[in-house]
């Protein structure tokens, strides 16, 4: 079967189309016959080698995917041959709390991902997609989507009435807006971007933000929340924006820190204690979010937005379509 894989070193320019053995389950295991991947902002800096020596070559990119399970292995009933199914982003986290193990399982990065014609995975480390979803769309969940999910439920406990920042409109950030649309939420969202701003306002945010136009966008944060600020800061920026969320969040708010798009920086840990804030990192979830979250999409009907979809001869452009910031929502390859 065919794979993509940085064979030698990274670098989008050394990513190869090579054979690799067929797959066949052991013990415990599926193989999946890969339909669709997904692209997150995760997979350009493992590309561009930005993890360090934690991540070595040779490596499947790529950690979102979605297929039908074509084999399982002895002892396999949590799923069957024929099972539309994605692999979750962290193999061994199933339920509680992360752990060292559990990072260790990260597809794409510590181990292989899902850009392949087929992958062999733990049973465990697969779930069942909502069936209203294409392959395209459920190739979009493991990540950006249980992120955003993570983010405003388990750490955020979002309520209907609550006000929620959202930054920008990638995979994350339009997720989030959905899922706190879908929940009765208010969203306020910023992006460099007036049509993009168009375009949330018409999925159902109240506000929208220019921080191109408007660096100090936590100001019109507080005065669209009549000056006491948001109640969830989806901040997807890092130490670029921190600030400014720190400002535009509520006096015992709650920020979910998730991405580090605006590079790295010191923060002045202060307003972080005299505003008793919560800022809480969120690196994707477990299995049981996914489960949790998949019942929520499949109730709801909600579609997740795509941007474009590239070939599987395409991995390359469409990580260089990725890294121009022109999507909004996601990046998939078809496969």
């Amino acid at each position: 079967m065919k794979a993509w894989r940085f064979v030698e070193g990274f670098g989008v320019e050394n990513l190869r189309l090579v054979d690799i053995p067929d797959a066949t389950p052991g013990p415990g295991q599926a193989v999946v016959r890969v339909r669709a991947c997904s692209l997150n902002f995760r997979d350009l800096v493992v590309a561009k080698g930005g993890y360090g020596r934690a991540v070595k070559a040779p490596l499947t990119p790529l950690s979102d995917g979605a297929g039908e399970v074509v084999a399982v292995g002895p002892g396999v009933t949590l799923v069957k041959p024929g099972d539309r199914v994605c692999g979750t982003f962290f193999q061994r986290w199933l339920a509680g709390g992360p752990t060292d193990d559990s990072a260790a399982s990260a597809m794409g990065g510590m181990i292989d991902g899902m850009l392949s014609e087929q992958v062999c995975l733990n049973a465990e480390g697969l779930v069942q997609f909502p069936q209203h979803l294409s392959f395209e769309e459920a190739a979009t969940l493991p990540c950006a989507a249980l992120t955003a999910w993570n983010a405003l439920f388990r750490s955020g406990g979002l309520k209907p009435g609550d006000s929620v920042v959202v930054q920008g409109t990638g995979g994350v950030s339009i997720f989030a807006l959905q899922f706190a649309a879908m929940t009765g939420a208010r969203v306020i969202g910023t992006s460099s971007s007036d049509a993009k701003l168009d375009r949330i306002l018409s999925m159902g945010a109240s506000v929208g933000i220019n921080y191109k136009t408007t660096p100090e966008w936590d100001k019109p944060v507080r005065e669209a929340t009549a000056g006491l600020g948001a109640d969830h800061i989806v901040e997807v920026g890092g130490a670029g924006t921190l600030p400014a969320s720190i400002k535009a969040v509520r006096r015992g708010g709650h920020i979910a820190l998730i991405g580090v798009l605006s590079g790295q920086g010191e923060i002045d840990p202060r307003p972080i204690l005299l505003k008793s804030l919560r800022v809480q990192g969120i690196y994707v979830g477990s299995r049981e979010m996914f489960e949790e979250m998949n019942r929520a999409i499949a109730l709801s009907g909600l579609r997740p937005v795509i941007d474009r979809v590239f070939g599987f001869d395409e991995p390359a452009a469409a990580m260089r379509y990725m890294e121009s910031g022109a999507h909004f929502g996601k990046v998939c390859i078809a496969i």
